[in-house]
């Protein structure tokens, strides 16, 4: 997997085919791996919404009434291989 190397730190692209979506991966001090979700088109997202790790998604994802399910952003197996890359 190639890993884009940006200053703000390792991400992948949710939906590969939108480019304007970044999906940016860390571990913590835990050892947990935290998400936080930046979009061109809606840059509030990024200032309003910090690290969650995926505990915390999956509790507000029971509270989300929408029609799409919004925990498909947040992939563990995507984020685990993004970050062994960025160590590389």
């Amino acid at each position: 997997m190639a890993t884009n190397k940006v200053p703000q730190g390792p991400f992948y692209y949710p939906n590969p085919l939108d480019k304007r979506e970044r999906m940016y991966v860390r571990e913590n001090e835990d050892g947990q791996i935290e998400f936080r979700l930046w979009h061109r088109d809606y840059p509030h997202v990024w200032e309003e919404h910090g690290w969650l790790d995926l505990e915390i998604i999956k509790n507000a994802v029971k509270l989300y009434k929408g029609k799409d399910n919004p925990l498909k952003l947040y992939d563990i197996v995507v984020a685990k291989a993004v970050l062994k890359d960025w160590k590389e």
